[in-house]
Parts: C-alpha cells; structure tokens; sequence
C-alpha cells in the first residue's frame, strides 16, 4: 500500500505491519470500558465481532464495549427514515457470535444509534424504533455535524450540510432525545466548537458527548500549522467546558485529519510514542473538563490503520499514568458507564 496519504479519511489497516510491534498489557487488571467502535460489514471491508474479539485479546480488561453507527446494514425496504434500524439488528447478530465464541467482555453493551434529527418533532417514532430494534440497547444518537469550507479537509466520509447544529429543525430533533433517555454522540472539528457550544446552551437538558476531543486539525491548510491549530482548539475546548452537560472522548488520534501519520513508518509506533504526541490533548480535555466528564476511546477498527489495539490503551494508560486511582476509574471505565448508562461492570 502507498503511504501517500489516503484519499479517504480512513486509513486500511495492515495485519502485517501491526505485528512488527506487540506490548503486554500495561496495568492489566485496570477495568476498562471501550465507548467507541464500530462494527460493519460493507462490499469493500468487514469489522465483525470475531474481529474485535481478535482485538481484544491484546491483554486488557475491557469489560463492555459501546457501537457507534456506521451506516452499515441498513434496511433496503420500508421506510427510509427507518432504514438504519436495520444497523443496530446486525449489531445485536454480532454480539450472540461474541456470546457464542465465550468473550468474557460485553461486546455492544450499549449502542449509538443514528436517526436523521432534521426530522425535527416526527423524529420520535424512530428514536422509538432504534430503542425497541436494539432490546433497549440504544442509548444515545449520532449525526456527524463534521464540514469544512475547504474541499482538502477531508475528516470524515460523512458529507452533512453546513451549521448543522444551528439549524432549528436539527435541534428540534436533538430535543426529542432527553425524554427518551437518550444522549447525543457529536462529531465535529475544531472550526465548529462554538456551534457545539450554542447547541449545548440551547438543549441544556441533553447529555452530549464530543466524540475524537473534537478533531484538532492537521491536513490540508492546517498542515505543519499544529501550534497554531492546539492554541485555537484549546481556547475553544476550555470555553466548552462552561457547559456541564458536554462530556469528551480521549481518542481518535489515529484518523487521518490529526495528521501524525504513523502509518507512513516502516514499523508501527509504540506506546512511548503515542503517549507522546497524544498527551497534550488529552491532559488540556482532562483539565478542562475534569476526569468525571473524560473517557478514553479506541475509535476502532478506524484507528487500527495507525496503531495496533493494544498498544493504544497502553497508550492511553502511559497518559494517565500520574492520575489518581480515582482519576483513573472515571477515564477508563466510570464515566462511560454513567453516560451510556451501563450496569453490571463494577470498575473495583
């Protein structure tokens, strides 16, 4: 594969390659929860459970994971609106298969669901639907808000419309979620952080969750302008916080938009290295936000193209390594637990 960097924001990722470099697991009883990843079955990839189970079994102690929609299985029949119920059926034939292969984590304990929230007000008969289709597994939707002027910045394989989460009907939709008990999954770059912000304001009553620490850019005219990029991203991160019903994923870092193409090496990177180049943004969110409001994600299979699973969260722990146990608790397994409202998995 050329290591030019990939005309999709995602990178494939190479078995081979990642076997160049495997670590034992870093503080291997440390209960972990993973809130992000994917599963999917499309013509030109798979991620299915057995994959993920293959990922897992790198050492550490996850003991449930969380589904982010993908788009992937979507009904071809019916309702268009409906079509990604669909999604979260498939997802629940993959966690009998992890059943039925004798995984010790729960695969899929919670779920993200997708719903077009520019329904508005008749958006409720699906957020119905997704709950029901799911056995009651759904407990937050995603829309990815993700948009840039610039045709170069390529951060997502999403194409919404501009200010979407400006849009009165949008946020017609995000309102309908709080009373179903359901979160929002936000998915946007540093250039729309006040927009994250206004909405929070507008929908106080919703919890919100930024997904990626909301995607400090580092490709097309944001390329070798990284200082630049931290400072504005900070500034608007610190100003975010103000809104305690916004919560951050600690992950991400291995898509294309951050620009640290590890990928580009002869060898995968370790967790020495990730921690390095990761440890900024995630000590400013940490900071910000407190540890209460911060969980770690693996952002998977879409970050494997960078980094193997893990020697991710051996990253991750190599961060926090000067954190309280109490800190940790909440980076690693609490926080995702009381957003996705997962029980069952005692972090002590």
């Amino acid at each position: 594969m050329s290591r030019d960097i990939p005309a999709a924001p995602h990178i494939p990722f190479r078995p081979d390659w990642l076997a160049q470099h495997v670590e034992q697991a870093l503080e291997p009883t440390l209960p972990i929860i993973d809130p992000h990843h994917h599963l999917w079955q499309f013509p030109e990839k798979t991620y299915r459970s057995a994959d993920l189970l293959d990922d897992l079994a790198s050492g550490h102690n996850v003991r449930a994971t969380v589904f982010v929609e993908c788009q992937t299985c979507y009904r071809v029949s019916g309702p268009a609106e409906m079509a990604s119920l669909g999604e979260v059926e498939f997802v629940l034939g993959e966690i009998d298969a992890a059943r039925a292969a004798g995984s010790s984590t729960r695969v899929a304990a919670a779920m993200v669901g997708y719903a077009d929230l520019l329904l508005g007000a008749r958006v409720t008969p699906v957020l119905e639907g997704l709950i029901s289709s799911s056995a009651g597994r759904v407990r937050s939707i995603r829309n990815i808000g993700v948009w840039h002027a610039d045709p170069t910045v390529r951060a997502s394989v999403a194409t919404p419309p501009p200010y979407l989460l400006m849009n009165a009907r949008f946020r017609e939709g995000v309102s309908r979620l709080a009373p179903l008990g359901l979160g929002f999954d936000a998915w946007v770059i540093h250039t729309q952080l006040d927009e994250l912000g206004s909405l929070a304001g507008a929908c106080p009553e919703t919890r919100i969750v930024l997904n990626h620490v909301g995607g400090p850019l580092g490709i097309g005219p944001y390329r070798g302008q990284r200082d630049d990029v931290f400072r504005q991203w900070r500034g608007s991160m610190q100003e975010l916080a103000r809104y305690p019903n916004v919560h951050i994923k600690l992950g991400g870092f291995g898509m294309t938009l951050f620009g640290f193409d590890f990928y580009r090496q002869p060898k995968p990177p370790s967790s020495v290295e990730v921690a390095e180049v990761i440890r900024p943004y995630v000590e400013t969110c940490v900071e910000a936000f407190g540890a209460q409001r911060c969980m770690f994600e693996s952002n998977f299979p879409v970050d494997k193209g960078n980094v193997a699973y893990g020697v991710l969260w051996n990253a991750f722990k190599r961060v926090a390594m000067h954190a309280s146990a109490t800190e940790k608790a909440w980076l690693f397994h609490d926080t995702a637990a009381g957003f996705y409202r997962i029980e069952g998995t005692p972090a002590g």
